[in-house]
């Protein structure tokens, strides 16, 4: 699905690279997370993936075509909702089928299809205003959705939310990619979130870097929070904060 072959990096302001020779793949229908300290150049592979940063050596290619010559092949969700205020949720929701010139009618449609998925059909006629945190981020995933990438970059996207809240997010999160069949990458600090919802776990342990570490969940899907009491669990819970705490040390 995605793969880095050889990347290098630098923004112009900085002497050295923040990434070099960089090469990982991520296989059709992963749950991958990312993850490391601020700064080590999470969110740049996110930028470099979504065309808004050019390497200056190495390609970078989704289902085995170099991105350059791809449209649409991905969908990004940040850490903040981005709901336009003065829109309802529909028309939250139909704006990137719209940009796509997509028909009214199928646009109806999709949308109405994803918000019967996500639980909110009697949210359509509201405003982001009318709606709980947790409820704003299940309408941008559902945006994010129906831009039609199949291959979904999320960035923080419960970093803002209650304990609670986030808890449920994380569940709700499983069950929908589950059902919409999508590869997600996705970016947290959390390392217990990252094992909750990954099947593989990348590690960026320098900075710059070239290599990330790659970790194999061993836990089977559907999960619950019980899951994360198990020994092998907690143990990979402690290995992979004693790396993280090991790179911010240095």
């Amino acid at each position: 699905m995605l793969e880095f072959q050889n990347v290098t990096f630098r923004y112009p302001e900085d002497k050295e690279p923040i990434l070099e020779n960089l090469s990982f793949q991520v296989k059709d229908g992963d749950f991958a997370s990312i993850i490391g300290s601020s700064g080590c150049g999470k969110s740049t592979i996110f930028r470099l993936i979504n065309g808004l940063e050019k390497p200056q050596q190495g390609q970078i290619l989704v289902n085995g075509e170099p991105i350059e010559k791809q449209r649409r092949y991905t969908a990004f969700m940040p850490q903040k909702d981005l709901l336009f205020p003065w829109c309802t949720i529909e028309k939250n929701l139909t704006l990137p089928m719209e940009l796509q010139k997509i028909p009214k009618e199928e646009q109806k449609k999709q949308c109405t299809a994803v918000l019967e998925q996500i639980g909110m059909t009697e949210y359509r006629n509201k405003y982001p205003r009318e709606l709980s945190g947790g409820m704003k981020q299940r309408v941008a995933f559902a945006r994010t959705l129906l831009a039609g990438g199949s291959l979904l970059l999320l960035d923080e996207p419960f970093s803002a939310l209650d304990f609670l809240t986030r808890v449920e997010m994380q569940e709700w999160i499983l069950e929908q990619w589950s059902y919409w069949n999508k590869t997600i990458l996705f970016i947290t600090h959390d390392v217990e979130e990252a094992i909750f919802l990954s099947n593989i776990i990348f590690t960026i342990q320098e900075c710059p870097f070239s290599t990330m570490k790659a970790v194999n969940v061993p836990l089977q899907y559907p999960r619950n929070r019980e899951d994360l009491r198990k020994s092998d669990i907690t143990q990979l819970k402690e290995t992979l904060i004693r790396q993280l705490r090991k790179k911010e040390m240095l």
